[in-house]
């Protein structure tokens, strides 16, 4: 490809970054070109000011196609530059979501206050950005936890170097995927590798998936690993008392149900009596209303475009109450556990909206804390390999969770921070703006 070929395919692919398209039908298209790009901006950067620089010389600099060339790579180092800047941001902008939702004394109850080492960008990584080893993590793979084969295996993710651990807090992690593709070694690494290497035991799973085993399959699954893990983790130095979940995109959707859900029997064939309630949720990017019931038109075209016919196996006119039995907006009780939500403002897949609107309804109706953070310039999926965003978002959760888990040891009540009228008004303000 040509030097302005090549400058005129990345300088199209930043106008996407920043500028997504949000109608329904360039969503996924969208998503596709801008997500990996988008994360990878330090990297795309370096490369296009290599490239305009080998074409600095006086005689390749000269025609109209090189000058035109070179003018495309100026904006697109610009576009870079601005989206670089946004990534870093997020150091500063999940800190004021931490404050917002905890209370300002929230690191008293951390193991130690963050240094500005430990904030600092891990550039290293990204050199690697896919490569997810870590010394300090150990995995015992494909565990069974229910006889649907390969898809009822589960990963385990423990510290390293620790023969024996003991009542250490538990992290369930279900991948996403549109509730038909992916696996459990593919998503949450990072947060994984960094909650294991912490003493935390981190639990990956798989489940099945449409259209072979369609809705509720996929909730149930989720529900029969939180009962093994209750039954069963104490066998690898988990506190089967404490658990936290979190997934992203449909796994972020099964995330929030099933910490809305507990003991459900409706998601429990067979086995009722099993105790599933979690102590803390973390959704990221997850589809919060199936029903359509906000009169989204995000929410609405999925449900009646995808969700039923590729998902759910029936629609939206025939069965009303599978659609809304599975929104998780409209599943909050004043019991639902603590949640930390996380959404790019950029997604194009799922509209923020959803992810507002869930947040704002979750600090009306429940009795617990809600953490919210929003990341400008974010796309759908940004923390699945190694990135800017994603390393302050490991960091930002790995902070609210230890909040939460010395919190729940030492018996104290969550400070929600703001007092919940003032947030509820903030919010809701912003929703009808």
């Amino acid at each position: 490809m040509s030097f302005l070929g090549r400058q005129a395919l990345v300088a199209a692919l930043t106008v996407n970054a920043l500028r997504p398209p949000r109608n329904q039908r360039a969503g996924v298209p969208s998503f596709a070109a801008g997500w990996l790009f988008g994360e990878t901006a330090p990297q795309v950067l370096a490369l296009t000011a290599l490239d305009a620089a080998t074409h600095l010389t006086r005689k390749r600099r000269q025609g109209f196609r090189a000058k035109a060339g070179l003018a495309l790579a100026g904006a697109s180092a610009l576009g870079l530059a601005h989206m670089v800047k946004q990534s870093r941001q997020m150091k500063d902008g999940f800190e004021d979501a931490l404050v917002a939702g905890l209370g300002v004394d929230y690191v008293e109850q951390l193991d130690q206050v963050p240094t500005p080492a430990d904030l600092a960008t891990p550039w290293r990584k990204m050199a690697r950005p896919f490569n997810f080893a870590d010394d300090g993590v150990r995995v015992i793979s494909d565990v069974p936890y229910s006889e649907a084969g390969k898809r009822g295996h589960l990963d385990i993710y423990l510290p390293a170097g620790e023969d024996t651990i003991t009542d250490a807090p538990v992290l369930l992690q279900v991948h996403g995927g549109a509730w038909k593709y992916g696996a459990k070694e593919h998503q949450g690494r990072p947060l994984m590798n960094q909650m294991a290497a912490k003493g935390w035991v981190c639990v990956a799973i798989n489940y099945r998936l449409s259209p072979r085993d369609p809705w509720p399959a996929h909730i149930i699954d989720v529900k029969r690993a939180i009962a093994w893990i209750k039954d069963n983790i104490a066998d690898y130095g988990g506190d089967p008392d404490y658990l936290a979940i979190t997934g992203g995109s449909a796994g972020g959707h099964l995330t929030a149900l099933a910490a809305l859900t507990p003991n459900d029997p409706a998601y429990q064939p067979g086995f009722e009596d099993a105790d599933t309630s979690v102590q803390a949720a973390v959704p990221f990017y997850g589809v919060y209303d199936f029903a359509g019931s906000t009169g989204l038109s995000n929410a609405i075209g999925m449900r009646d475009g995808f969700l039923g016919p590729k998902v759910m196996g029936t629609t939206w006119k025939e069965s009303p109450e599978v659609f809304e039995a599975a929104s998780p907006i409209l599943r909050i009780t004043p019991d639902a556990p603590d949640f930390f939500v996380i959404h790019g403002e950029l997604d194009t897949l799922v509209a923020v909206d959803q992810a507002r609107m869930f947040t704002a309804a979750l600090r009306r109706e429940s009795g617990k804390s809600v953490t919210y953070a929003e990341l400008p310039g974010a796309q759908h999926a940004f923390d699945v390999f190694h990135s800017i965003r994603s390393a302050y978002a490991v960091k930002a959760v790995d902070r609210w969770l230890t909040w939460h888990w010395n919190t729940w040891r030492h018996g104290l009540e969550a400070d929600s921070g703001a007092e919940p009228e003032q947030i509820s008004a903030q919010h809701d303000a912003r929703d009808a703006g």
